[in-house]
C-alpha cells in the first residue's frame, strides 16, 4: 500500500496499523538528528529484513504555480543517476544486493523507500547507495526528457478516463487558489516548462534534514538504527523546514457552490461531491472517521451503498471518505452511474447525506461500525513495509507516539451524539462542490 493510498483510504484501512506480534501495537522509538531529521524506529526480529522510508515535505503543494509537476519529477528521478552511476548501474547494484527501491509523492509529501535483508553484507552497501541517491542525485538531462515524454503521454491518456477527469476537476473546483488544487501528476504547461535546473533547485531546497522524516522497521538494534539513520539522512544539509501552507479557510471560503458538468463520451457518468473536510490532527478526527464508516466507508454495510446500489440499483460503486492532509483535505462522496440515472443517483446521495448529518447513526449502526473497525485492527500486520508507511505518517504529521495504542480506545469512546455534532458542524451540503463527468442524460 502506498502512502497516497494509505492517506486516501475510505474505510477501515484509513490509518489502521499494528505492529508485529498478534494483537500488539509497535513500540515506537523516536529521536532527532543534529541536522533536524526526525527518526521513528520499530525493532522487529521476526524476519531478517529492514525497511527504511524517508519522507520530505516536498509534495505537489510545494510546486511553483508555473511548474506544476516539479515535485513528482524531482522525486521520481532520484534513482536515475548519482556520481558516476547511471540508472542501469544503480538498478543492477540494487538487484545484486537483493534490495527493493520505491518512490512516491502526493500533495503533502514525497518519499523514497528501501527494503533489504538485514545481513550487513547486503544491508550496508544498499543503505549507502540509498543515502547517495537521496543526497546527491545527478538528474541527467536525458532522464528528464524521457520522463517528460512519459508524463505528457500520461496526461493525454488521462483525458480519456472519466475517473481521472472528475478527480482532477474536483480538486481544482474545490481548492481554487490553494496549492491542493494542483494535480500531483502535474499539468502539461508545467511539465513542458521544467528544466534540469528546476529539479536541482527543488531538491536542494526541500530534501534537507529539517524537512525530513525517516522511518525504520526491522531486524536491527536501536544502536544499529541510530547508525543507519545517520548514514541515510544524517549527512543531508540541515536546510530549512518548508514554510506552513496557506490556510484552506483563507483561500476556500464557505459559499454556495454550483455543479460543474463536463461532457465526456462515456456510457457511465462519474460524480464527485464534497468540501474541505479535516486535517490529520483534527480534534474531530475520530467522530468523523467512525461516522463516515456508517455513511459510506463501510462498503456493502454503508448507508450510501444500501440506498443507491442495493435498493435502487443506481450504481455498482458508491463510497465516501475523508482524506486528511496537513491542511483540511477533502470529504468526498463518489459514485458512477448510467448516464440516464445521474439526476436520480445524485438526488438520493444528497438525501442520504442530509439525513445522516441531521440524525447520525443508529445505535445498532454505531455498534457494528466500532466492531468492524476495532476487530480489523490486529489484521494490519502483514508486512513491515506497511508499518514503515504508518510510521512515516505518524512522523510526518507529528501524531502522538501512542497513536496506535490509543486507536481502539478512541474508536470505542465515540458516541452517536459526537458524530451528529461533528457532522453538523463540518459537513454543509449547500457549500459542496459537485463535479459530473459523462455523456448525455443529466
Amino acid at each position: 500500500m502506498s502512502i497516497k493510498s494509505l492517506l486516501a483510504a475510505g474505510g477501515a484501512l484509513l490509518l489502521l496499523a499494528v505492529a508485529p506480534g498478534a494483537g500488539a501495537t509497535p513500540k515506537i522509538e523516536h529521536w532527532t538528528l543534529a541536522n533536524g531529521a526526525r527518526i521513528y524506529f520499530v525493532e522487529n526480529h521476526d524476519l531478517p529484513m529492514l525497511v527504511v522510508q524517508a519522507a520530505f515535505d516536498a509534495g505537489s503543494a510545494r510546486d511553483p504555480d508555473n511548474r506544476n509537476g516539479l515535485s513528482t519529477m524531482t522525486n521520481s528521478l532520484l534513482n536515475d543517476g548519482s556520481g558516476n552511476l547511471d540508472a542501469d548501474a544503480i538498478a543492477a547494484r540494487l538487484e545484486g544486493l537483493g534490495a527493493e527501491y520505491g518512490a512516491g509523492s502526493d500533495r503533502d509529501m514525497a518519499s523514497v523507500s528501501l527494503r533489504v535483508l538485514s545481513d550487513r553484507a547486503r544491508r550496508d552497501p544498499a543503505l549507502e547507495l540509498f543515502a547517495q541517491l537521496i543526497r546527491t542525485p545527478s538528474y541527467p538531462a536525458s532522464a528528464l526528457e524521457r520522463d517528460r515524454g512519459r508524463a505528457l503521454l500520461g496526461l493525454k491518456q488521462a483525458k480519456q478516463s472519466p475517473g481521472d477527469v472528475v478527480n482532477k476537476a474536483f480538486f481544482a473546483q474545490l481548492y481554487e487558489k490553494h496549492p491542493y488544487a494542483r494535480p500531483t501528476e502535474g499539468s502539461e504547461q508545467g511539465i513542458q516548462a521544467l528544466t534540469r535546473a528546476d529539479l536541482v533547485a527543488f531538491h536542494q531546497r526541500y530534501y534537507v534534514g529539517r524537512n525530513a522524516v525517516l522511518a525504520l522497521i526491522g531486524d536491527v538494534s536501536r544502536s544499529e538504527a541510530r547508525r543507519i539513520a545517520e548514514q541515510v539522512v544524517g549527512t543531508l544539509p540541515a536546510g530549512e523546514a518548508a514554510p506552513p501552507l496557506p490556510k484552506v479557510e483563507d483561500l476556500v471560503p464557505h459559499k454556495a457552490r454550483a455543479e460543474r458538468v463536463i461532457a465526456h463520451p462515456s456510457t457511465q457518468t462519474h460524480i464527485m461531491m464534497g468540501e474541505a473536510g479535516m486535517s490529520r490532527n483534527d480534534p474531530d478526527y475520530f467522530p468523523l472517521f467512525v461516522g463516515n464508516y456508517v455513511l459510506g466507508g463501510g462498503g456493502f454495510v454503508s448507508r450510501l451503498t444500501e440506498e443507491i446500489r442495493t435498493k435502487r440499483g443506481l450504481s455498482y460503486s458508491v463510497y465516501s471518505y475523508f482524506y486528511p492532509l496537513r491542511e483540511p483535505g477533502p470529504f468526498i462522496i463518489g459514485l458512477q452511474t448510467a448516464n440516464s440515472q445521474t439526476k436520480q443517483a445524485l438526488t438520493v446521495a444528497r438525501r442520504v447525506l442530509t439525513d445522516f448529518t441531521e440524525h447520525g447513526p443508529t445505535e445498532a449502526e454505531l455498534i457494528a461500525a466500532k466492531k468492524n473497525l476495532t476487530g480489523g485492527f490486529p489484521l494490519r500486520i502483514d508486512s513491515s513495509r506497511k508499518i514503515a508507511e504508518y510510521l512515516t505518517v505518524i512522523g510526518f504529521y507529528q501524531l502522538p507516539l501512542t497513536y496506535l495504542d490509543d486507536f481502539i480506545p478512541r474508536v470505542e469512546a465515540v458516541t452517536a451524539e459526537q458524530i451528529r455534532d461533528a457532522f453538523r458542524r463540518r459537513i454543509h451540503l449547500p457549500h459542496m462542490v459537485t463535479v459530473i463527468v459523462g455523456g448525455s442524460g443529466h
